[in-house]
């Protein structure tokens, strides 16, 4: 794929818009039971939001050495070999992006309800993901111009939510300051377990931190472009998280937020009334389109990478008059129905923020295996700390992987399943092509 018409705001535009999804805006409840003080829960999506800059900064440095469509199936077919490129790929396309699509889709239908209680959850959803199919499969150029325009109103909303809840809204600071009495059995190592399950929730919600990656071929001098939108939009989507997230906490107290899934409309109605958190929901609705729509403009390019690369099947690979890669994108979008059709949202975000977190940690081990290997490949960005920074994002990522499966087995089994059926899908197309 030679054309590449995609600039330094439709980059950004696709990580920003590939992250604030519905996670930042519906996961807080879930690991409130687990990390039950809102100081806590503030230092977890701090953590979260390190580890995607650190991972952001490494991905710049892959994505500028290998400009390809494909993010991580790319890295680690050069760093191990194209039996491991294509179980990165196959997790990109089942946990990486078809299971985000559906939670994304799932966390619209969930806000849209809220504003009209007569709409039913799951025809919604599968709309949603029909709609932004039909929008991708068109046309790249119009794709793009979507997903910019989405990203930007989607950041402008959430800066005047956070200035009007702490001009204008009725919340507490001593709400901040307090705690659940919540017991977890087994001390010490139960308590580590809490925020490690918790860290990888919300993982999930900055998973997108990696999405220029994935359309790193379709991007003008990717060795200026991708750092910046990388690492700027990175770091953007962690103030705004860190700033939700204390918006939350300061509206009502962590009892009334602990297991609920619709925290912006709880928070919303105790600031503003529920005026207000008709509003508001209206927001994360538009958040969880365009976390769609983010989803399924850079997940097919991982399709594509691999259909070019004569490891899944070719016609996978083939583009449309305009650039829009319309066999991928169909695929993604009718994985994601699926999905929709037979997930709960809770699982899917322990199950994809596992999966994820695997992947990424893989992709940042190939840096520093390519960086021993190929010392004099060109590399137009080098990440920052190095080795440092790399060291920091592997450390986190095996604490929250190793503690994930003690306190996860069902959804962590699911997703090393899915690698497992990987490996099979592998082993039958390489039989299939000798």
């Amino acid at each position: 794929m030679t054309a590449r018409p995609l600039g330094t705001s439709h980059t950004a535009a696709v990580v920003v818009g590939s992250m604030i999804g519905t996670g930042v805006f519906m996961t807080t409840g879930l690991i409130l039971p687990d990390v039950p003080s809102p100081a806590l829960v503030l230092a977890v999506w701090a953590a979260a939001g390190l580890l995607a800059l650190c991972g952001a900064a490494v991905y710049a440095e892959l994505g500028t050495m290998m400009p390809r469509v494909g993010g991580e199936y790319v890295y680690l077919s050069r760093a191990y070999g194209p039996a491991l490129g294509f179980l990165s790929g196959w997790v990109a396309l089942t946990a990486g992006f078809a299971a985000p699509t559906a939670a994304g889709a799932i966390g619209f239908a969930t806000y849209l309800h809220a504003v009209v209680p007569g709409l039913s959850a799951t025809p919604i959803a599968v709309a949603v993901v029909i709609v932004f199919t039909a929008a991708h499969m068109a046309d790249v150029r119009f794709g793009a111009r979507l997903q910019s325009a989405l990203a930007v109103v989607v950041v402008a909303v959430i800066v005047v939510f956070v200035v009007a809840a702490f001009t204008v809204g009725h919340g507490n600071w001593s709400n901040v300051t307090s705690s659940l009495t919540i017991a977890r059995p087994g001390g010490g190592i139960a308590a580590a377990g809490g925020v490690a399950v918790a860290l990888v929730q919300v993982s999930y919600s900055y998973s997108g931190w990696n999405g220029a990656a994935y359309v790193a071929g379709e991007v003008r001098d990717p060795g200026r472009t991708l750092p910046r939108a990388l690492v700027l939009a990175t770091g953007l989507v962690t103030a705004l998280y860190l700033a939700l997230n204390l918006v939350f906490l300061y509206a009502t107290p962590a009892a009334a937020l602990a297991g609920k899934k619709e925290v912006a409309h709880a928070a919303a109605v105790a600031l503003f009334g529920p005026g207000g958190a008709v509003l508001i929901s209206s927001l994360v609705a538009l958040a969880s389109a365009g976390f769609v729509s983010a989803m399924l403009m850079s997940g097919p390019r991982v399709v594509v990478a691999m259909a070019h690369d004569g490891v899944f099947f070719r016609a996978l690979g083939g583009t449309n008059a305009r650039g829009a890669p319309t066999l991928a994108v169909g695929l993604q979008g009718a994985l994601a129905i699926i999905a929709v059709l037979t997930a709960t949202y809770d699982r899917i975000l322990v199950y994809v923020g596992f999966a994820l977190t695997l992947n990424a940690a893989a992709a940042v081990v190939a840096a520093f295996v390519l960086r021993r290997r190929d010392p004099a490949a060109e590399r137009p960005f080098r990440t920052p700390l190095w080795p440092a920074s790399g060291l920091l994002f592997v450390a986190l990522s095996a604490f929250m992987l190793v503690f994930a499966v003690r306190e996860r087995p069902l959804e962590t089994g699911a997703a090393l399943a899915t690698l497992i059926a990987g490996g099979v899908a592998y082993a039958m197309w390489h039989r299939r092509r000798r």
